[in-house]
């Protein structure tokens, strides 16, 4: 491959150290990124360079002046050189259609305990 290093997608993420070829591949490839940012859970990677992530949302309901969790299932695509697998909490990040159904893909593979203590970050930023 002609280029080892991985380039700046311009976000705070670690780049991953192994350099595999596929053009849709944020750091390595052609896919340039926009719009959304959200962390998510990987439920199922058995389709090549495929993922399916679960997101879980609140959804406010004005009737009972209350919050509704909600969950919502995306296909994104899982680069190589990520790798993401099942029950793995990772970072997506919205890109032009890569097929049909796929519009996100995985910029980061976040470690679990990091995840926790943002959680508490935004529950004391919100209190």
């Amino acid at each position: 491959m002609k280029n080892e290093t991985a380039k700046n997608i311009g976000l705070k993420v670690n780049p991953p150290s192994t350099a595999v070829e596929d053009k849709n591949c944020p750091f390595f490839g052609n896919l340039r990124l926009r719009g959304r940012i959200m962390t998510a859970t990987v439920i199922s990677s058995k389709v090549p360079k495929t993922a399916t992530v679960r997101r879980y949302k609140r959804h406010y309901l004005p009737k009972y002046q209350r919050f509704e969790r909600r969950i919502s299932k995306i296909r994104v695509h899982n680069p190589a050189s990520i790798n993401a697998q099942e029950g793995n909490v990772v970072k997506i990040a919205e890109c032009r259609p890569i097929s049909k159904t796929k519009r996100f893909v995985i910029i980061e593979i976040i470690d679990k305990n990091e995840l926790v203590e943002s959680n508490k970050e935004e529950e004391n930023e919100t209190n």
